[in-house]
């Protein structure tokens, strides 16, 4: 017996089991055990592991694909052969994805079932020890290569996502679908103060939109236990729930504090849920939770940063009625340029913010130069001049501000090179620069100056016109006039 290469039979069907026993016993050459369910399969095999497994695919408690996917995790040499009553594209893929050598469909004939299992053996006995130990290490290594593959897969996703928590949970569901093949996928927030769920995003995997659905208040309960234990759980029913054959949730949490909870479903017979896929849950759902973490805590340093420098367009406006009106005009201008000139989200950002911030150098003019009533002379405009320059100054020591303040330095060039305070020209000007100019001279010609009235729109118009590719690029010039 100890010789003998050794066969477990799985069927839940007492009569199938027996004729495959008989069958395989006749021969003389396997040492044969037989069992009725999945999990009495596992059982046995993690006690004594086997060469190969012919195992029944419906069955309760444990069905045939999560016996191979949980037999492949411990012994990945054992050659596994599907039978069912119930084939399909589906099953058959997933069974061979698994790892099946081969699959049959009942009803079978025993002859190619004998010839399937003796081929197989034939080819265990050919390969010596040595390079079974191979074959398993390699077996092993590839499924680990996979796993790190998958995983560095859902943290660059999740980096990539958008600028708002909707993008980001739109993100964490896609990828929870994609890298589990689940049905179904959801996030609920957490209230944990008032023990409350509310849905967020409910997504099918054959649903082109995302929804919310009352349907998962079904699921509270079970919500609720991980969220007390803060840890990630897979559920595969026994067919004593018509909730879902196989779960998936793992809770998403701030500061050990967990905020919300995501959760996939699948009903299909042939896929459940495996150990690996709750590996990837849980790394995805940690991972989200630190990005979310960490916008939060960049929103924050960046909301008080930005008020920090709004105080001080508040202190300029209190000297210059003029410069704060002007800067948040410059900044809704030059959005709308750039909105129509259909730029990244991140550039209409960081165009806001430079519009916003923009004369912020200004602080640092003289109140003799910057609210003199009339012309001024080539000395106090050579001070006005230093405003671009010392609005980098300002912001150079905030990191955050890294793109903005080389808008802010060149919002003044020229695109004939006859601007300040480098006097580069053309494209060499930054482009968010380049709008952000358009912008500052339509709304300076628009508005009441210390020194005069404001003009109407159409000379401001006229002067965009004459300037272009001698002050303006004529391509900003043609965004910004379709604005208004």
């Amino acid at each position: 017996m100890e010789n003998k290469q050794s066969i477990l039979i799985v069927d839940d069907d007492t009569s199938t089991r027996n004729l495959i026993a008989d069958a395989l016993k006749e021969e003389n050459r396997y040492y044969i055990r037989d069992v009725d369910s999945g999990i009495k399969a596992l059982e046995l095999f993690q006690e004594k592991p086997c060469d190969l497994v012919i195992s029944d695919l419906k069955m309760p408690g444990m069905d045939g694909i999560e016996l191979l996917n949980r037999i492949q995790e411990i012994h990945p040499t054992t050659s596994i052969i599907i039978i069912t009553g119930y084939p399909s594209v589906d099953i058959s893929v997933s069974a061979m994805k698994s790892g099946a050598i081969d699959f049959l469909e009942k009803p079978f004939k025993i002859d190619d079932l004998l010839f399937k299992v003796d081929i197989c053996m034939k080819e265990k006995l050919t390969l010596g020890e040595k390079d079974l130990d191979i074959k398993i290490d390699m077996a092993r290594l590839n499924n680990k290569i996979e796993e790190l593959s998958t995983i560095s897969y859902i943290y660059d996703n999740i980096e990539k996502t958008g600028s708002n928590n909707d993008e980001v949970f739109r993100e964490i569901v896609a990828l929870a679908l994609k890298v589990t093949g689940g049905e179904s996928c959801s996030i609920v927030l957490f209230d944990e103060d008032n023990n409350a769920f509310y849905p967020q995003i409910v997504k099918n995997r054959n649903d082109g939109g995302y929804n919310t659905d009352k349907a998962i208040t079904s699921l509270y309960v079970m919500f609720r236990d991980v969220a007390q234990k803060k840890e990630a759980v897979l559920i595969n029913s026994n067919g004593d729930t018509e909730l879902f054959k196989s779960l998936l949730c793992a809770p998403l949490m701030i500061r050990n504090k967990v905020f919300g909870l995501l959760s996939i479903i699948n009903n299909k017979m042939e896929k459940h849920f495996t150990q690996k896929d709750l590996n990837y849950i849980s790394s995805l759902s940690k991972r989200a939770s630190l990005n979310i973490e960490n916008r939060m805590l960049y929103e924050s340093v960046f909301t008080s940063i930005m008020d920090t420098f709004m105080s001080l367009i508040h202190s300029i406006h209190a000297r210059d009625h003029y410069t704060e009106r002007h800067s948040i005009n410059v900044s809704l201008l030059a959005v709308k340029t750039a909105t129509a000139m259909r730029l990244s989200t991140n550039q209409i950002e960081c165009l806001k913010i430079s519009g916003m911030l923009h004369d912020i150098g200004k602080i640092a003019i003289p109140d003799s130069i910057l609210l003199k009533p009339g012309p001024l002379t080539n000395e106090e405009y050579n001070v006005i001049k230093t405003h671009p320059s010392t609005g980098e100054d300002i912001l150079s020591h905030i990191k955050l501000f890294g793109p903005e303040k080389k808008v802010i330095r060149h919002h003044h060039e020229r695109w004939d090179g006859r601007g300040y305070p480098d006097g580069i020209s053309g494209e060499d000007i930054p482009l968010l620069s380049r709008i952000l100019a358009v912008a500052d001279t339509f709304d300076a010609i628009t508005n009441d100056r210390p020194y005069r009235k404001g003009l109407p729109i159409d000379t401001a118009v006229n002067k965009l016109n004459r300037n272009r590719n001698l002050q303006f690029d004529e391509t900003v010039v043609d965004a910004f006039i379709s604005t208004l």
